[in-house]
């Protein structure tokens, strides 16, 4: 009785299943595309996902299935699945290096890493991916409106990566490693010279050249 309530079930998926492809079917790309786009004007970003992806099942060759990659991915990223985001922007950018909304899709790319940056005191992954995604956008599509908008993130992203180089150097100052400490304060100068704390590099670095000259004083003395 068993196997026989199975093989019903199983049936009646596939049978279920191909309905579903065939109403999918039954409608067109201008159909698919305007549902997924009311879907995505009114927030609901699952069901646009489910119906542009239906598009792009069914359709791959409609002037509409390049829109439906985009807003595949714009619609991951309101979710906030932003790895999800990424690879379909990353996606995009591959398969229409040429096309118009391409360096939006860079810049996205840039954003789903950018809003995810962490305090000075933590991993700063997502603002060295961030920083190379806006990087990219403007060495590859200078002319572009998005590229005009990547400045001031290229600059926060900055901040972000020196401001944690500082938070390392001062750790090791503090715990008298003053060595390594002068390493960090110089990489802070010559990798982020315009970032607000040139200065206070510069500082720290006089002070650690004395306590290094001080500390190898002693150690001659104690000889």
């Amino acid at each position: 009785m068993k196997p026989i309530f199975t093989l019903s079930l199983i049936i009646f998926l596939i049978f279920s299943g191909c309905a579903w492809f065939g109403a999918q079917k039954e409608r067109s790309a201008e159909e698919l595309a305007s549902e997924g786009m009311d879907h995505y004007n009114d927030r609901r970003y699952r069901q646009a996902i489910e119906s542009f992806e239906g598009l792009k099942d069914w359709y791959p060759f409609s002037k509409h299935a390049v829109l439906s990659e985009i807003m595949i991915a714009n619609s991951y990223f309101y979710l906030k699945e932003y790895d999800e985001a990424i690879l379909a922007y990353e996606e995009y950018e591959t398969l229409h290096p040429r096309n118009e909304k391409t360096p939006y899709a860079v810049y996205q790319i840039g954003q789903c890493y950018f809003v995810q940056i962490d305090s000075v005191d933590r991993d700063q992954t997502s603002a060295q991916e961030a920083l190379g995604a806006f990087i990219r956008l403007k060495k590859n599509y200078p002319s572009s409106a998005s590229a005009a908008r990547a400045g001031q993130y290229i600059n926060q992203c900055q901040k972000s990566l020196a401001g944690n180089e500082l938070y390392v150097a001062r750790y090791y100052y503090k715990t008298k490693d003053y060595r390594a400490a002068l390493n960090r304060f110089r990489t802070l100068i010559s990798d982020y010279p315009d970032v607000g704390i040139h200065q206070t590099a510069i500082q720290y670095i006089r002070l650690c050249e004395k306590k290094i000259q001080r500390m190898q004083e002693e150690e001659m003395q104690a000889e």
